[in-house]
C-alpha cells in the first residue's frame, strides 16, 4: 500500500511540478536570478518530500510548493512594474573591469576573485587583457565582457559590404518524419519535397534534419549508425 501511495504522489507532485513551471515562465539556468534559483531548488525539494511522504498529511507539501510560486511569479510581476523594486529585488550590474583598471571593491563584493575572472576571460574567448575594454557583472550572475574596437572581429559595416539577408530555416523533416505544419506554412508542399528528396538522392528515413534554406532548397542531413570508438579530442 505504502508503494502505491508513493507512486501516486510522484506522479502528482511531478504534474504540480510542470504546472507551477508553466506558470512562473520558462527561462534558462543563465537566465535566473538569486531568487528564482533559490525558489526553485526549495520547490524541488518540497516536491521530492511530498512524493516520499507516508503520511496523510501529503497536501501540506502541495500547499508550501503553491505558496513558493505564488511568490516567484508576484516578484516577477512587481519587478516588471517598478524599477526601484528590480534593482532592489533582482539586483544590478557591476562594472568589474574599465580603460585596464579592475575595480577592487565590486570585484569584493561580487565575490569573485582573480582567478574566477579570468576563466571567465579565457571561456569567453578573451586570453590577453590588453585586448578587453570592460567587463560587467550582470544581475544574472554571468559577466558580459567588451572588447576593444581594434580586437573585436571585423563587421561587413566596417568594409562597406551588404551582404545578403539572412532568414530562419524552418525544420520540415526531423528524425525522418515530415513536419506538413511546417511545410505548408513555408510555402511548399509534399510534391515539392519529393522532388528535393531526388535531387539529393536520399530517403526520407536517412534524414536525421531536414532545413529549407535561402535558396529555397532541402539542406538535409543524414545519420551514420556507425559508433566513433576514438576520442577527437584526446
Amino acid at each position: 500500500m505504502d508503494i502505491i501511495k508513493v507512486i501516486l504522489t510522484s506522479i502528482l507532485s511531478v504534474v504540480v511540478l510542470f504546472v507551477l513551471t508553466k506558470l512562473m515562465g520558462n527561462r534558462q539556468m543563465s537566465q535566473l536570478s538569486m531568487f528564482d534559483y533559490i525558489n526553485g531548488i526549495t520547490i524541488g525539494s518540497i516536491a521530492a518530500e511530498m512524493a516520499t511522504s507516508l503520511e496523510n498529511d501529503f497536501w501540506l507539501p502541495l500547499i508550501a510548493m503553491v505558496i513558493y510560486a505564488v511568490a516567484g511569479i508576484s516578484i516577477t510581476f512587481v519587478t516588471t512594474k517598478s524599477l526601484k523594486a528590480r534593482r532592489f529585488l533582482a539586483g544590478r550590474s557591476v562594472v568589474l573591469f574599465n580603460n585596464g583598471k579592475f575595480y577592487r571593491k565590486d570585484m569584493r563584493r561580487a565575490q569573485i576573485d582573480m582567478s574566477e575572472f579570468m576563466v571567465q576571460c579565457r571561456i569567453n574567448g578573451c586570453f590577453d587583457l590588453s585586448q578587453l575594454e570592460c567587463a560587467v557583472l550582470e544581475s544574472n550572475g554571468r559577466i558580459s565582457f567588451l572588447m576593444k574596437s581594434d580586437s573585436r572581429p571585423v563587421q561587413p559595416s566596417d568594409l562597406n559590404i551588404t551582404p545578403a539577408k539572412e532568414s530562419i530555416f524552418p525544420t520540415v523533416i526531423l528524425d525522418g518524419c515530415v513536419l506538413d505544419g511546417n511545410l505548408k506554412a513555408a510555402g511548399y508542399d509534399k510534391a515539392w519535397l519529393d522532388k528535393e528528396l531526388i535531387r539529393l538522392k536520399c530517403s526520407l528515413n536517412e534524414i536525421m534534419l531536414g532545413e529549407i534554406d535561402n535558396n529555397g532548397q532541402l539542406a538535409a542531413y543524414s545519420a551514420d549508425n556507425k559508433k566513433e570508438k576514438r576520442d577527437i579530442f584526446q
